[in-house]
């Protein structure tokens, strides 16, 4: 069988989420299928080759303009043209006009819940408004149309068949993420020094993913950030990962705290291969977000053996077990009440970062990518 994967954004320099998922898979299908054929297409904006073409995998470097025309237009005829019998794509959205069966994975329905939409308004870059109304637009149309839609969780599973009337649907499948192999403690001490040096990192500090998606809690974040300084003292900062120091200002004058800004250290995007540096590093992981569909970065931390905080709603629990310190995301106080307990119960500290390494192990790539390749093989 010949399967197209579209993969427009892997190739640029700074990924993210739903960019690392596509990566994995690929990467650890070129390991495991020895059977079919790919065709993977690549936006070239860019050109962090990450991915080699092998004899089984071609990688098309496939123009086509802005994305949507991209995904609508260009996309679906080069997939055609390379005789794909199979078109996966791997980031909510595909093309609605094609011949080609549709494997679609749907990470998420936030953008089209209303409860979310309110957080939304007002909120948000330009660009992430415009991607959600994208989405809210050929989502459901995709919906309709797709072979088979791959989410990334029970929990999301749930969401997306009540919410397109689904609940039953054999259509609709739950397959895991994993954490990649380079995610463990890392004990080397030059390599800890690099990296600290390279980003700035202070001594003592809890790590937070924050960023401009509302869906984040930066907000509620840097509240309880606050209001642990002001409680519990020290000399623990926090670090946040690729965020805009103007950002961080109006949200430290929201909170009426902007003596908060000498506190926190804002290191730029950061390499994935640094990253379990920085989670070595750190006292606490923080990730109390208001919604997720996963949540691969609380396993990452777990994978290096740190503690970490997370939230009991939506995938969180699901992902989590009983490796995290669960909290209301709604509620600063509670964020607080449990960055002060890590701070001064070592016995739970210990507990968790345990636990967690054992709840960590349990999601691999590789898993997904055999789960990805049934679900291709059961396609005709």
């Amino acid at each position: 069988m010949r399967i197209g994967i579209e993969g427009q954004r892997l190739f640029r320099s700074k990924k993210h989420g739903m960019d690392m998922v596509a990566l994995e898979l690929i990467r650890n299908l070129q390991k495991i299928d020895q059977k079919n054929e790919y065709v993977i297409f690549i936006k070239p904006d860019e050109d962090d080759t990450c991915l080699k073409e092998t004899s089984r995998f071609q990688i098309v470097r496939l123009e086509g303009g802005f994305y949507p025309l991209w995904e609508q237009i260009s996309l679906p005829k080069a997939a055609k043209d390379a005789g794909c019998q199979i078109l996966h794509c791997t980031s909510n959205t595909a093309p609605v006009n094609t011949s080609i069966p549709l494997v679609v994975t749907l990470h998420d329905i936030i953008y089209m819940e209303s409860s979310y939409g309110q957080i939304l308004s007002g909120s948000g870059t330009t660009y992430q408004k415009f991607g959600n109304a994208y989405r809210r637009m050929i989502v459901p149309k995709v919906v309709r149309k797709s072979r088979k839609i791959i989410t990334v969780s029970h929990f999301e599973k749930d969401r997306i068949g009540e919410f397109f009337g689904m609940k039953g649907d054999s259509r609709l499948e739950a397959v895991y993420n994993g954490v990649s192999e380079h995610f463990k403690p890392v004990t080397d001490g030059s390599t800890l020094q690099r990296v600290k040096e390279k980003y700035h990192l202070p001594d003592h500090f809890f790590f937070f993913l924050g960023n401009t998606d509302p869906k984040k809690n930066t907000r509620g974040t840097l509240k309880a950030y606050s209001d642990f300084l002001k409680q519990h003292g020290g000399d623990t900062r926090l670090v946040m990962l690729d965020y805009d120091r103007v950002e961080l200002e109006k949200i430290l004058g929201e909170i009426g705290d902007q003596t908060l800004a000498d506190r926190i250290v804002l290191t730029g995007y950061v390499v994935n291969t640094d990253l379990p540096a920085i989670y070595s590093q750190c006292s606490v992981f923080l990730y109390p977000s208001l919604r997720e569909s996963f949540g691969i970065p609380m396993l990452e931390a777990m994978a290096c053996g740190v503690p970490v905080i997370t939230s009991n709603t939506s995938s969180m629990p699901e992902v989590s077990g009983d490796a995290a310190l669960l909290i209301n995301p709604y509620n600063p106080k509670e964020i607080t009440d449990a960055m002060i307990k890590l701070s001064t119960d070592n016995e739970l500290r210990k507990q968790l970062m345990a636990k967690g390494v054992i709840q960590a192990a349990k999601f691999s790539w590789k898993s997904m990518a055999e789960k990805v390749m049934e679900i291709y093989s059961g396609i005709h």
